[in-house]
């Protein structure tokens, strides 16, 4: 196809300098960073080497990436246990790994409190009981929650003091798993 680029392959010292340059980029999980340098490098052993070397020098640490990373989408993002936890899978940080540094930074987060604050700064500007006491715009703000990564039953608790549906226990059947 004209136009396609294919890297070049690179030696050891090379891909070692490559690596340094993605990390100096931006963090990476062990797995993404040893699939992002298998693409580049001549050989399996070259990457072995590399992520070593990583390790040897603390630059590589898959504890640590997911203790920043879980900290990160609390703090700026303000995201629940269950999207932080979904999105480290997806980095393909150890299961075991991922759900103890989602622990840590979550550890004495008042999660509807985080929900309440989450739902109030995606509907900024607007009177929370009056769009919620639409159908349409509880079930949007739900689903908002819900993807967010945040509890069914504090999701409903949040909705609660803004709606004036008092019989709202169960409100959607969708996406009811935790």
């Amino acid at each position: 196809m004209p136009g396609t680029r294919i890297p070049k392959k690179l030696n050891a010292d090379a891909l070692w300098e490559y690596a340094l340059r993605a990390l100096g980029a931006r963090s990476y999980s062990m797995n993404e960073l040893r699939q992002k340098l298998a693409r580049r490098a001549e050989s399996s052993t070259d990457v072995a080497d590399t992520i070593a070397r990583l390790r040897e020098y603390g630059l590589a640490d898959d504890a640590k990436f997911s203790e920043v990373f879980a900290s990160s989408r609390l703090q700026n993002q303000g995201f629940g246990r269950m999207r932080v936890l979904r999105e480290l899978r997806g980095k393909r940080v150890a299961p075991a790994v991922a759900e103890q540094a989602v622990e840590r930074a979550f550890d004495g987060t008042d999660e509807h409190e985080l929900a309440a604050k989450f739902l109030e700064r995606k509907y900024r500007g607007k009177d929370l009981n009056l769009f919620l006491s639409e159908e349409k715009n509880l079930a949007s703000a739900y689903r908002r929650l819900r993807t967010a990564g945040f509890s069914s039953s504090a999701t409903i608790a949040v909705l609660k003091r803004h709606s004036k549906r008092a019989e709202m226990d169960e409100p959607f059947e969708e996406s009811q798993e935790e």
